[in-house]
Formats: structure tokens, C-alpha cells, sequence
């Protein structure tokens, strides 16, 4: 933690360096901001000031110290601008002025040479760029999040001797020194307890920190030594600008990738934040009032959408929930609970191969996650876009292919089609219940299912024992719009030949206009029996024409669920069914069988 001592001691070794009286009189002048022991920190800080101020360079310093300055101005134009810059509030309050003698060779912009420019103008209240800070908000419903500046950054020390670094030592709170520890930990250097005493171990740990980085061992870490230390633990943070942000509508406080989201909008129960950086991150905050049912019914909507992946870990409390998905893309977590009418909490969006960061941010963000007052209105999304597959303005996650499928016996083994269940991570039944493969006939297209969960199916396919006669009405019951439609439709047709068209005697030729989605479907006679399953139409040389579509026969199926070990049910009935009973006993058996690739 820097403190004004350490801002007077800078000043006073500024003071002394040879040559300050010529710098005095010179006509280039420098605001430095910034200084890290760390190149690669640096690079990262500067980045992150040009996206909001002009005239930003970083210069080397010697001693492994890397400066993050503006200009380069004239000595009254600096003077302006480090007073303008600090009123704003958009630097440090212990930025000071420099001069070119100081700095070595330029490291950002990369390639820029701005030690041999002339001096340029200092910004007024009119010239001013604008900041990437957003102004105190009107209370209104459209008003955006508070982020605040960041926390004061780093300056270049005077060398201490191990005497006057245990003095400054001394001065540093429990939380502090525990800090230390922490990172001394992430390092690789600690594996004691992180309790903020100096003791053997973490004397020891200082040590081989030291001589792993070139400096003298002496086991008591300087000031500037004790700041590249947490300025390398924090490095994860300090690249995705970590900022405390506060969202008033949501009511929510906490750190955010600032440097990687910006805000974006609110469609209640979540504030977006989208991505604006080169990671790929995104953020979600959740606020609306509810109850328990409310937060339930999140967690379960929560995990239908593309952002919440479905392999991971996910716990569900009276009051709270936590959610954890990972796929090939994105790895994300969302945590929210209920207190006092009001669910809030957060999902985080990142890219995979960026674990250790993904790491740092989290844990930032929850352990600064804090509620405020205020919750977002659930009425006010109303002017938002309206879609089945957005969740306030999320993605519903949706499978690569639906079929159809059908009941044929008590316990919910399942017929359909064999394309329904090719190269799928997960085979879903009605959306809600996995089920898996037990047997297939790859030739006839036909494949086996056995849910994982016991079903009761409320109908039951009864196969029809015998061939049915041509020219007979028969009906097929399928999802045609592969689910959209929430129930399945009778398409109704003839039965053309009880052959295929090359003779093949386990197909059927059906006179039917049947879409992709019928395909698994049951094929009905008039008294309900089941005679066939409608199988999908090939992609050939020579294309059919749109009402003629093919069906395994019935003793195909019946051959096949024998080899499973299946015990169907003959159908005997030879009556006509009203229209209403075939349609009850069709939606009792049929189901909608979905391949995930997530």
C-alpha cells in the first residue's frame, strides 16, 4: 500500500538525481502516472489509459522500473494538464512532473519515438477526451452503473536498507501481511497457513522469492520488492481492468473486468454487460424481487440457455443456487440468492484456455459481491426483442436435430429413428429426461432407446401382428416442426404398398406429406394399432417425390426389440377409433427425441 511518506521519499530521490537544476529549465515536461516493476504489467496499464486519455507513453526507468507517462508537454502546459487530469480526477492524486532525462527507451506505443517530438498542447475543460469512467447517474430507470476509479496505483521508491524495510514492515495491517502470503503462495514460494505472521516459513518463502528474482536474499521484503510481488499476483487483474463497479437499478456493487465488459443494457432480471476487449469475456448481473418458487424457477430456466453449458457442477439451497457449465467454447458460473424479496447475483462468461484468469476475476467478484438498495423492475424489459428462443435477450440452447419417437413399453423403451441418435453427446426425451442407446439397425434406420430415469408412459405402441391391407387409411403421429408446436400432429395418408420400392420386405411405401421432424414417428391404422415407423427421407441421386415417404414394418420393430430384450404388446383391435381417442392414445405414446451436442 503506497503512502504519502512514500510519494515524499519519491519527490526528494526525483530531487537529487544529477542534472534536476538543467531539467528545471528545460521546455519538455512529462505527467508520470504510473511506474511497475514489471514490464508486462505496465504494457497492460498503459493500454488500459489510452482508452481513455491521449498522449499516453511509458518509458523505461532504469532499475527494472517501467514509467506510464503523458506529454510531451511544455513545463506550464504539464503543470496544466497534471492539475486538470488530477480535478478530474481521471490520475492519481500523487502523479507529478517529469522530465526526458529520466527515461530510457519507450515501450508503448510500440515502436512510437516520442522523446524526439516537440512539445504538444495540454488539454483544457473543452479539449478534454472523454474518460472511460461513467458520471454519477440521475436517478432515472435509464441511468447506467458507477464505475469507480481505480485503486491508486504504484510509484518508484527510494532503495531501502533491510532495517529501514523491517521498519516499513511494521507499518502494514494484519490483512496485509496476509495478502502477502497469499501471494507468495500463488507463487509457488509459501505453503504454510495465511495467517499475517512473519514467521520461519514465511521468512524463508521472502527468501527464495528474492533470489528467484535477482534480488539480494535477505528474507525481509523491501517496499518496491513487496509491490512487485502483489503487482505479479494481481497481474491477472490488473490486464482486464478489475474496477468497483456500482449498478444502482440492479443493486449491486462489486469488482468487473471493466477493461474487458462495458455496460450495455437492462432486460430484467439481468444487466448486460457485454464484451469490449480482446479475452471474449461477458457479465450478467440478476436482480428481481421473488420467493423461493421465483428462485427456483431461475435455476431452472437458468440452465436452458447457451451461456450455462450443461456439464458442470450445479448445488441448489433453500435460499441460493450456484451454477458451473464447460464446454468447447466457454466456461461460465452463476451464483444468486434470495434474501429479503430480492434475488440477486451474477453469471460470468469466459473463454476456455484462459484458466488461471478466469480464476483471479471470479474470486474477485464474489468476494466483493455486495447488495445495495434498489432491485430491477421485471415490467420494465417490455420494449426488448421478442423470441421462443431468448430468455431476456439470452439464447435458449438448442439441439443440433429433433425426431420423433415412440413408447413400446411400460417401462419407456423407445422407438425412433436411427438419425435421431448419430453423434450426440446427450439424447434428451421431451427435452426433460436423458435416455440412452440399447439397440440399433443401422440398415433398416431404426434405433432403440431406454430413458435413464424410470418413465410411465400413459400409451403404449400395440403392433400390429399382421399386414395390413393396401390402400388402408393410416395416420402418423410425429413433431413435423421438431418441437415448436409443444405437442405432436396426426399426418393422415394411405398405406401404397406393404413393400419397399426395391421389394424390400420390412419397408412399407406410405402415400403421406410428411416433414423431417415425423421421422420415428408411429404408424396408426384406424383401430390404433401400430403397423410401422416412419423412417426419414434419404438425400439420393434420384429425389421422390413429396408424398411418398417409406416405414420400417412392424416386424422389423418387433424383431429388433426382441434382440434387446423388449416385450411388446400385439394389437388385435380391428374397429375404427373416433378421432378424439386417436388422438389421445397417439400423444400418450408419441414422444420428441433430441440430440444435443452440449
Amino acid at each position: 500500500m503506497k503512502t504519502i511518506l512514500t510519494s515524499f521519499l519519491l519527490m526528494i530521490a526525483l530531487m537529487l538525481r544529477p542534472g534536476l537544476a538543467q531539467q528545471a529549465g528545460q521546455d519538455i515536461a512529462w505527467v508520470q502516472i504510473e511506474a511497475h516493476p514489471s514490464l508486462s504489467i505496465a504494457q497492460a496499464r498503459a493500454r488500459l489509459y489510452s482508452g481513455s486519455l491521449e498522449d499516453v507513453n511509458g518509458f523505461a526507468l532504469g532499475g527494472n522500473w517501467y514509467g506510464i507517462v503523458l506529454g510531451p508537454y511544455s513545463r506550464e502546459d504539464a503543470e496544466r494538464a497534471l492539475d486538470f487530469y488530477k480535478a478530474e480526477r481521471r490520475i492519481p492524486q500523487d502523479s507529478f512532473i517529469a522530465f526526458t532525462s529520466n527515461f530510457g527507451q519507450q515501450y508503448w506505443p510500440v515502436g512510437a519515438n516520442a522523446l524526439n517530438s516537440g512539445a504538444i498542447a495540454a488539454p483544457t475543460t473543452a479539449q478534454a477526451p472523454e474518460t472511460t469512467t461513467v458520471a454519477e447517474p440521475v436517478e432515472t430507470a435509464t441511468a447506467e452503473p458507477v464505475v469507480e476509479e481505480p485503486a491508486e496505483p504504484v510509484v518508484i521508491v527510494s532503495q531501502e536498507t533491510p532495517a529501514e524495510a523491517r521498519q516499513s514492515e511494521r507499518l502494514l495491517s494484519r490483512e496485509e501481511r496476509m495478502d502477502l502470503q497469499v501471494a507468495l503462495q500463488a507463487a509457488g514460494f509459501y505453503e504454510s497457513a495465511i495467517d499475517g505472521a512473519f514467521g520461519r516459513g514465511t521468512r524463508s518463502s521472502m527468501e527464495a522469492w528474492q533470489f528467484a528474482n535477482n534480488y539480494e536474499p535477505t528474507g525481509v521484503l523491501t517496499t518496491a520488492q513487496r509491490q512487485a510481488l502483489m503487482d505479479e499476483y494481481n497481474a491477472p487483474l490488473i490486464s482486464v481492468g478489475m474496477r468497483l463497479v456500482t449498478d444502482r437499478q440492479a443493486g449491486i456493487q462489486m469488482q468487473l473486468p471493466m477493461g474487458e465488459v462495458d455496460f450495455d443494457r437492462y432486460e430484467p432480471p439481468f444487466a448486460h454487460y457485454e464484451t469490449s476487449g480482446s479475452v471474449g469475456a461477458r457479465v450478467l448481473l440478476i436482480s428481481q424481487p421473488g420467493d423461493q418458487a421465483t428462485l427456483f424457477g431461475l435455476y431452472d430456466i437458468m440452465q436452458t440457455l447457451e451461456i450455462v453449458p450443461l456439464n458442470g457442477p450445479r448445488e441448489r439451497e433453500s435460499s441460493s443456487f450456484t451454477l458451473e457449465g464447460r464446454n468447447s467454447d466457454i466456461h461460465s458460473f452463476t451464483q444468486a440468492s434470495l434474501e429479503n424479496g430480492e434475488i440477486k447475483g451474477f453469471t460470468l462468461i469466459w473463454p476456455n484456455g484462459d484458466e488461471a484468469r478466469r480464476a483471479r476475476v471470479l474470486a474477485e467478484m464474489r468476494a466483493s459481491f455486495t447488495r445495495t438498495e434498489n432491485v430491477l423492475d421485471p415490467g420494465a424489459g417490455a420494449n426488448s426483442e421478442q423470441s421462443i428462443d431468448l430468455v431476456s435477450g439470452l439464447a435458449v440452447r438448442k439441439p443440433k436435430l429433433s425426431r420423433t419417437g415412440f413408447y413400446v413399453d411400460n417401462k419407456g423403451a423407445i422407438v425412433t429413428t436411427a438419425e435421431a441418435v448419430e453423434q450426440c453427446t446427450r439424447i434428451t426425451i421431451d427435452h426433460d429426461y436423458q435416455a440412452e442407446v440399447v439397440a440399433t439397425d443401422d440398415a433398416l434406420g431404426v434405433a432403440v432407446l431406454r430413458p435413464i430415469q424410470a418413465l410411465a408412459p400413459i400409451s403404449v405402441a400395440r403392433l400390429r401382428d399382421n399386414a395390413p391391407q393396401l390402400q388402408s387409411d393410416i395416420a402418423v403421429s410425429g413433431y413435423s416442426y421438431e418441437g415448436i408446436l409443444g405437442a405432436p400432429t396426426l399426418t393422415f395418408g394411405t398405406l401404397a404398398d406393404i413393400k419397399g420400392l426395391g421389394g424390400e420386405e420390412n419397408l412399407q411405401r406410405l402415400t403421406l406429406n410428411a416433414l423431417p421432424g415425423d421421422a420415428g414417428g408411429p404408424v396408426m391404422d384406424i383401430s390404433g394399432g401400430v403397423v410401422g415407423m416412419l423412417l426419414p427421407a434419404k438425400n439420393a441421386a434420384r429425389q421422390l417425390p413429396e408424398n411418398v415417404s417409406l416405414a420400417a414394418n412392424a416386424a422389423s420393430l418387433h424383431s429388433l426389440l426382441l434382440q434387446a430384450g423388449i416385450t411388446t404388446e400385439p394389437s388385435n383391435e380391428r374397429g375404427s377409433l373416433p378421432a378424439a381417442e386417436m388422438n389421445r392414445l397417439a400423444n400418450g405414446m408419441t414422444v420428441l427425441v433430441s440430440c444435443w451436442d452440449s
